[in-house]
């Protein structure tokens, strides 16, 4: 069986999350993970952006990437924090063209909560922000389960 090895970035806002919705996510292959329904996962890195404008993005992935990760997914806490996380796309360019890493925006399924407060709000109306939650958003069931 193919494995890949994954590094996740959360939000410096929530540095003290233990990753509990992220591991069970991969686990049940909900969410971001989806992707990966026959692939073996080995999690090789966790930690934070540095907070804005994500000083440990200059850093973190060329730890991880001597670790052996090759997939660097950004928690799904930075699509769904209020706001989602201006730097994102940056963040994926660099990361890309530095350290030739593949970034997935999300981790666990985006929760019922947060989906419903998000399309009140508006704050997915932009063209990169729809697409980058788009493997987190799920179905409604899903997104309950992870309120």
């Amino acid at each position: 069986m193919e494995k890949v090895k994954i590094g996740i970035i959360i939000c410096d806002r929530y540095k003290s999350c233990s990753g509990g919705k992220c591991f069970r996510a991969a686990t049940n292959r909900e969410g971001a993970f989806s992707v990966y329904k026959d692939i073996d996962l080995e999690f090789a890195g966790f930690t934070s952006c540095g907070g804005c404008p994500g000083g440990n993005i200059e850093f973190a992935p060329e730890e991880m990437k001597k670790n052996g990760v090759t997939h660097i997914h950004f928690a799904t806490g930075l699509l769904v924090g209020y706001p989602p996380c201006p730097y994102m796309e940056h963040f994926k360019e660099f990361i890309t063209e530095k350290y030739e890493l593949k970034v997935i925006f999300g981790t666990h399924p985006i929760p019922e909560k947060y989906y419903k407060t998000h399309l009140r709000l508006k704050t997915w109306n932009k063209q990169f922000i729809k697409e980058a939650v788009q493997a987190s958003l799920t179905n409604e069931l899903t997104r309950l389960n992870y309120d």
